[in-house]
């Protein structure tokens, strides 16, 4: 028994890049995302360590490498191509630079909550987009979620009217810039680890940001008004690279998807929670929320929505599915 285990070790490990210094029972893969350490996509990624860990008998492990430890998502994306990083828990937004399907979870205004986004990961239309991945090089196996999209400002932010020339700090992809440009107002990219600088060096004068991230990195200690505008979902989505994937035999290839999916599924009911903890988190720090008409907000996604969806078919199609959904 201890032999065949070893056997079952040692061909995880020449199939891994990273074998454990001075072991050969036991090999490691490299997953790496941008969020630190407290955010839910980090806690999946340690899911899916302890989910592998108990399925293999410690014969696999992740080495996992939070806050862009291993580059920027454009660079993972190199590393999970060439094979050199095996797993990584990456943006849709960046990712949909190379699948453009993907910018279908920042349409504006069509989930209500967390709960109501985990809901369409079963639509069609959201598992064609992770197939759709396959030619990039990598298999979309699952999504993770944070919050949804809020805005913390300097000064309050009440009304359209108030975010004009103002530079929000955005996520770095087209839907975002459009969006906010339709405001007046001036998307900024920035790393998240620039943005409490900027903030207290007036660079900056609001940032579009999930509550997991607002709480983590107190980003409301240089901002504190937040302004709950739930304009956007904000997933990121599991993927592995195909080249190492290919080489695993087919119960290897089981055994990691299991893995995942299983911390997938765990991760959906841990961002619902967070979402409700990290509000409340956020009242305790004092944070002041604002209150706003949503009307004009919406009016304004409806045009980002109408361009997103005119020109792509599976965009279109999540967005019917996602409004079939309870």
């Amino acid at each position: 028994m201890k032999f065949e285990r070893l056997l079952k070790a040692l061909n995880w490990a020449l199939l891994s890049t990273s074998l454990v210094a001075g072991t050969a029972s036991a090999a490691t893969l490299k997953l790496g995302h941008v969020t630190p350490p407290s955010h839910v996509w980090h806690k999946v990624a340690e899911k899916i360590d302890e989910n592998l860990q108990a399925k293999t008998k410690g014969d696999l492990k992740l080495n996992i490498s939070p806050l862009s430890k291993l580059g920027t998502e454009a660079q993972m994306i190199n590393l999970l191509q060439s094979g050199a990083m095996q797993i990584g828990i990456l943006n849709a937004g960046v990712l949909a630079n190379r699948e453009p399907s993907l910018f279908a979870w920042s349409l504006p205004y069509i989930f209500k909550d967390v709960e109501h986004a985990t809901k369409a990961v079963e639509t069609p239309a959201a598992q064609q987009m992770l197939k759709n991945l396959e030619q990039n090089g990598m298999l979309g196996v699952g999504y993770v979620f944070a919050g949804m999209r809020h805005v913390v400002s300097t000064k309050p932010i009440t009304s359209p009217d108030d975010l004009v020339n103002k530079k929000v700090r955005a996520f770095p992809n087209a839907i975002y810039n459009d969006f906010w440009n339709a405001f007046k107002a001036a998307p900024t990219a920035m790393p998240l680890s620039e943005v409490a600088p900027s903030l207290t060096t007036n660079l900056l004068d609001a940032v579009d940001i999930d509550l997991d991230a607002l709480v983590g990195m107190k980003v409301h200690q240089q901002a504190p008004y937040l302004t709950l505008t739930n304009h956007m979902a904000f997933p990121a989505v599991i993927v592995v690279s195909k080249r190492y994937f290919d080489r695993l035999d087919a119960e290897q290839q089981k055994i990691l998807l299991e893995a995942i999916h299983e911390a997938e599924k765990w991760g959906f009911a841990e961002a619902i929670k967070a979402e409700v903890a990290n509000l409340e988190q956020a009242k305790k720090d004092d944070v002041k929320l604002q209150t706003l008409n949503l009307d004009p907000f919406e009016r304004v996604g409806k045009t980002i929505l109408e361009k997103y969806t005119q020109d792509n078919e599976l965009r279109a199609s999540f967005l019917e599915q996602v409004k079939a959904i309870q």
